[in-house]
């Protein structure tokens, strides 16, 4: 890069400054409320119900909180089933929708056609809850982890992510792996899945927020409690609103601190174990939206 091009006019200074400014003003809101909640959760339980909604600094620095719901019974069978609902489904949605993509971005599949407007079809007239219902209860899928994982097992949209990405594969690679004598299995698994890497990783990701998120059908198909998810634990904790209800009556007895602890700080403590993991796992998978898996794949 050249002198010329590092100069900028006083109009391309402003607007600079004022894309930085923006972008800056975008950060400090989306962080602003995880902040706060963070603040909330590790600050002392007596000092909490006097701080500030806007704060983003703990007074003092305490983790009784994070200890009493972390260790209550609920949290954790909450937090197990919402870890294998996720786990579980996201690998059944993402296998299920790579192979039905893969088969459906071949040009020589019998009803090729009819199968895709089918799957538009699934798009424009999605069924409600009550037929969904019927359906999980006619399939005796009621009150099991396996109502919410096998719903939507392969998503349409993201379904057609993936089809127009195997389309992008050149058939060359496909045909040479053919000539070496590999299979569609060995083909699919060996050659069109690490290709397939970023369009991977952004349905991966789709899929394991809906499922970590999942709490409505949860509450409709479960009436077992001890198979809810953590975000339904949430709900009910959040509505009750209530110390004994949302710690139990048994640990207020036991805890010596539980008469000080604040409704609002259990909340924060709540919400922030629900959206962390997916803080956490995002960063990991945003590496690969952008990684050109196809450079180099073919040479002259």
């Amino acid at each position: 890069m050249d002198n010329a091009q590092l100069r900028r006019t006083p109009l391309e200074r402003l607007e600079y400054i004022l894309i930085v400014s923006v972008l800056l003003l975008m950060v400090v809101v989306t962080l602003q409320p995880i902040l706060n909640l963070l603040a909330i959760s590790v600050s002392e339980p007596t000092r909490v119900p006097g701080m500030s909604g806007l704060t983003i600094f703990p007074q003092g620095l305490s983790f009784e909180v994070w200890g009493l719901l972390l260790s209550h019974p609920n949290v954790q069978r909450g937090l197990l089933n919402s870890i294998f609902i996720t786990v579980t489904g996201t690998v059944l949605n993402v296998l299920l929708t790579a192979l039905m993509a893969f088969a459906m971005s071949r040009k020589n599949l019998p009803g090729r056609r009819i199968i895709f407007l089918f799957v538009l079809i699934t798009i424009v007239f999605e069924p409600g809850i009550i037929p969904d219902y019927l359906v999980m209860k006619n399939l005796g899928l009621l009150n099991t982890y396996w109502s919410v994982i096998l719903y939507k097992a392969v998503n349409a949209w993201f379904l057609i992510i993936l089809i127009r990405f195997f389309e992008e594969i050149p058939e060359d690679l496909i045909e040479a792996a053919q000539i070496d004598g590999a299979n569609p299995f060995q083909i699919f698994f060996q050659i069109i899945l690490p290709l397939a890497k970023p369009a991977l990783a952004t349905i991966t990701l789709f899929y394991l927020v809906f499922h970590w998120n999942e709490f409505f059908r949860a509450m409709i198909y479960m009436s077992d409690q001890s198979k809810w998810p953590l975000q339904v634990v949430l709900r009910q904790f959040v509505i009750a609103g209530d110390k004994v209800a949302i710690v139990g009556l048994q640990d207020m007895n036991n805890y010596s601190g539980a008469s000080q602890i604040s409704i609002r700080s259990l909340k924060a403590v709540m919400i922030l174990l629900t959206i962390l993991p997916v803080l956490v796992i995002y960063p990991l998978i945003l590496k690969y939206f952008t990684k050109g898996t196809m450079s180099g794949a073919l040479k002259g």
